[in-house]
């Protein structure tokens, strides 16, 4: 077995604000690695009207919960939020925090969300260009006296921000997304992370071989980015109707694409079922080189599936 360390992300929409302090508390006695907010204002599941709280806000008062516990937002829109404003924030996290902070971005996804706040919402490609130059400069701002920064999307002049991270050269930078060419190509550039999200083994076989090919464009080695999975984990009792089970979470996501996709093809994404069902799907995706795995457990504000997952699946990694 491959020795793997366990995160786990929670959704603001499924816990009050003392109730996911407390949640943080239990994660960490449960013995995970991480644990991790998400960056949406609107809820990702029906009823879409719930109270969500910003990520970025709640972090340090859910660290102050904590002792050991890594943090993060997995994974932060970076259309949400200028990059040098977002460096400053991240940075006070992280010194706010004892350097626990796992700084996780993407280039964002959900069209409705962004109509609503009135945020620009450009084509893909677009996105991925303003996702590389604000990866630029952040780590610019993080390593630098003073950093400039003159690009197509983003300049920054002459900028001196204090604090800096305490982690050197800076936060553990995780890239994060379902995209397989242009995204792979910034996580190849400058991730120490590959997040790969709601990808079945085949799929993330394949994405992969696809950075494995960036990493060599770019003069990277492949070895040195730390392979991760991150997606729907769902952990059924014995004779429990997985099938049913399954579709009622599919069926409960606000996002079109999911919704539309065929059970078949949504149970190949997700891991599910008994907990030696899991062990099992987990197992073929360290085959692939997968060392860190964070799953969400849909609508579980009571903790339980947490906790049977802590017990009788990450054992079998440790």
């Amino acid at each position: 077995m491959v020795l793997m360390k366990f995160g786990v992300q929670l959704w603001q929409e499924d816990f009050s604000f003392e109730g996911l302090r407390a949640a943080w508390r239990e994660v960490e006695a449960m013995g995970y690695d991480s644990a991790w907010l998400y960056d949406h204002f609107y809820s990702m599941s029906y009823p879409t009207r719930k109270s969500i709280m910003d990520s970025w806000t709640l972090l340090p008062s859910l660290a102050a919960e904590t002792r050991r516990l890594r943090l993060g937002v997995l994974v932060t829109c970076n259309s949400f939020r200028f990059p040098s404003v977002l460096a400053k924030v991240a940075a006070s996290v992280d010194v706010m925090t004892g350097g626990r902070l796992e700084f996780a971005i993407g280039a964002g996804w959900y069209k409705e969300e962004y109509d609503a706040y009135g945020i620009p919402f450009p084509g893909a490609a677009t996105r991925i260009e303003q996702l590389e130059e604000a990866v630029e400069v952040i780590k610019r701002i993080w390593t630098r006296d003073e950093a400039s920064f003159h690009g197509k999307h983003y300049r920054i002049r002459n900028l001196i921000s204090l604090p800096r991270p305490l982690q050197r050269p800076h936060p553990p930078l995780w890239i994060g997304g379902k995209g397989e060419r242009m995204l792979l190509r910034v996580t190849a550039r400058h991730a120490d992370y590959a997040n790969l999200a709601s990808c079945s083994p085949e799929e993330y076989r394949r994405k992969l071989e696809a950075l494995r090919i960036h990493c060599g464009q770019v003069g990277r080695r492949f070895e040195e980015i730390v392979k991760t999975w991150h997606g729907t984990v769902i952990v059924t009792g014995e004779g429990e109707n997985l099938g049913r089970r399954v579709l009622q979470v599919k069926e409960s996501q606000t996002n079109p694409d999911i919704r539309r996709t065929s059970l078949e093809t949504y149970l190949s994404r997700v891991i599910a079922g008994t907990p030696e069902q899991c062990v099992e799907k987990i197992q073929r995706y360290a085959d692939l080189g997968v060392t860190y795995l964070i799953p969400h457990f849909p609508h579980t504000g009571d903790l339980k599936p947490l906790q049977t997952f802590a017990e009788e699946v990450i054992p079998a990694f440790r």
